[in-house]
């Protein structure tokens, strides 16, 4: 009996795993040794969950110009950009980053600015990606 109930744990999983689609992220030419991916989900309310996983992104006080802090952007294809919220590098410069929204087409796209709370993106871009259904 146990031993189904893992098989059965594990056709769930790969199926979920199957479901999350990934979407690479275009890097910038002033970071050329980052390398970012979108992992798009969907939850149980319907709503699109979004995994950001960044590496060698380098820290945001060492652009030019220096920023504070990179924040990530969702903007609908008529629409304003949204400020999602502040992704952090680590000291590995590593960075990830979750969030949800109710958008299925919609462009992503990160940049390093001075102000955490920025209402419209200023500063340099690091990353962006395309998102249709």
């Amino acid at each position: 009996m146990r031993k189904w109930i893992v098989v059965l744990a594990l056709i769930s999983a790969c199926t979920i795993a199957e479901a999350a689609k990934k979407v690479p992220m275009t890097a910038a030419s002033i970071v050329p040794a980052a390398k970012g991916e979108l992992v798009i989900d969907e939850d149980k309310n319907g709503n699109v969950t979004l995994k950001i996983e960044v590496e060698h992104l380098a820290n945001p006080q060492n652009l030019t110009p220096p920023a504070a802090a990179y924040i990530v952007w969702l903007q609908e294809k008529s629409g304003s950009p949204e400020n999602l919220g502040q992704i952090k590098v680590d000291k590995n410069l590593n960075a990830s980053f979750e969030s949800s929204t109710t958008s299925r087409s919609f462009e992503l796209f990160i940049t390093g600015e001075r102000d955490a709370n920025a209402k419209f993106p200023t500063g340099p871009e690091v990353f962006r990606t395309n998102v249709k259904p």
